[in-house]
């Protein structure tokens, strides 16, 4: 019987069928927080602002305070094309206020009792629309540019949005281990990304094995120096919020920790691909190659990488904290007293221990590499090894 697909074809289309089998399952998959308290009896919709009514605002420089007062039209929901007064709550703080005006759309939520409207609360303005038109754009552009490698690209972006809202989210809603659940996480994340890139074979076992490795690294040092640091999970942004809303029992503080190597992970994988990739390359066009020869032409890519992947961490983890350092700066904080302040030192601890796991994964990643990608017969490249399973499927003689 005629063969239809080679094993490296079947090697490298199987993961795009494993991660849409996975991303119709998540989808379906229920988080159990759907019924939550706080949104039964009530209807989540979009408004229009028909009218405003701002006499019970109270201005006072940069705060405002009261409340705002809006004609709405609902359009969508149990009540949609109703015409209904909204109601928009200023506390007076700029970071959270909103003010609307008319033509904007609203999101607001709807409580009813029965059949009859009780409230109508503005939470914010409407951006789904926008949001839609940004997320099909962005995936335009990588089919664009990329082609079949950026269809892989947005599966596995799909599926790592998923895993983290399905999975990794509710389970430690649930109380389960922080840490050992982000280790699974990540590790799955981190074999299927990484498979997408190569398929199922040596390449992606070398890959993931010095990935999983650093990312190992990165979890044992976040949790020693989180707790030598004495840094509480609280340090969080909202982490408070969720003990007030009744989940008291979670351990905020290896929520915490378990985030450090959750960041780094991607920044890891990034660089176990860059090193793979290239020790890949060393022995396609030397199939003699030592063992060891492969690994250190590989950490030599990991050390040229390295100068650039740790300031990589250091301008993403900064950058969501530029408006604390220049309060620092305003009120001419000493630096000593900078490094010490304990929202500070949780940022240290994100970018200096995520840059130890991408010091780690280099040494990994080369080593697993130039042991696993040498032991191929004959030290063929993939693509001669391809070309001779496909004449063997043919029945010729190569």
């Amino acid at each position: 019987m005629r063969q239809i697909f080679t094993r490296q074809q079947l090697a490298y289309f199987a993961p795009v069928l494993v991660c849409a089998v996975l991303i119709g399952i998540l989808l379906a998959l229920p988080t159990g927080y759907e019924d939550a308290v706080q949104y039964r009896e009530a209807d989540r919709c979009s408004a229009l602002v028909l009218a405003v009514d701002d006499s019970a605002i109270i201005d006072t420089g940069l705060v405002r305070s009261g409340e705002q007062a809006c004609t709405l039209e609902l359009l969508g929901g149990k009540f949609k094309g109703q015409t209904v007064t909204g109601v928009n709550m200023l506390n007076g703080s700029l970071e959270q206020d909103k003010v609307f005006a008319v033509g904007d759309k609203a999101m607001v939520v709807v409580s009813y009792s029965g059949g009859s409207i009780t409230n109508v609360t503005m939470t914010d303005h409407y951006r789904l629309h926008w949001e839609v038109v940004m997320a099909i754009g962005f995936m335009a552009f990588l089919i664009l540019f990329a082609g079949r490698t950026g269809v892989r690209a947005i599966v596995s972006f799909a599926l790592t949005v998923l895993a983290l809202w399905k999975l990794l989210i509710p389970l430690y809603l649930k109380g389960w281990n922080p840490i050992w659940v982000g280790l699974a996480v990540a590790l799955l994340l981190t074999f299927l990304i990484i498979a997408l890139v190569y398929g199922f074979d040596r390449r992606c076992a070398a890959a993931v094995s010095g990935s999983f490795l650093g990312i190992l690294v990165t979890c044992i040092l976040g949790a020693l120096f989180t707790d030598l640091f004495q840094i509480h999970g609280a340090v969080m942004s909202y982490s408070e919020s969720l003990l007030y809303a009744g989940y008291q029992d979670l351990n905020l503080t290896r929520i915490f920790m378990a985030s450090i190597f959750l960041g780094a992970s991607g920044a890891v994988m990034d660089l176990s691909v860059d090193i793979t990739s290239a020790v890949q390359e060393v022995v396609d066009k030397k199939p003699g190659i030592k063992p060891w020869e492969a690994v250190k032409s590989g950490l030599n890519v990991g050390r040229a990488a390295m100068g650039t992947m740790t300031t990589t961490l250091l301008l993403a983890y900064s950058g969501g904290y530029i408006a604390l350092l220049m309060v620092f700066m305003a009120q001419g904080t000493p630096l000593y007293n900078i490094l010490n302040y304990k929202y500070v030192a949780a940022e240290l601890i994100h970018t200096v221990i995520g840059s130890f796991g991408l010091v780690t994964v280099a040494p990994f990643t080369a080593l697993c590499a130039g042991l696993l990608l040498t032991g191929r017969r004959a030290g063929a490249p993939y693509e001669e090894e391809e070309a001779g399973q496909a004449d063997l499927a043919k029945g010729s003689n190569p």
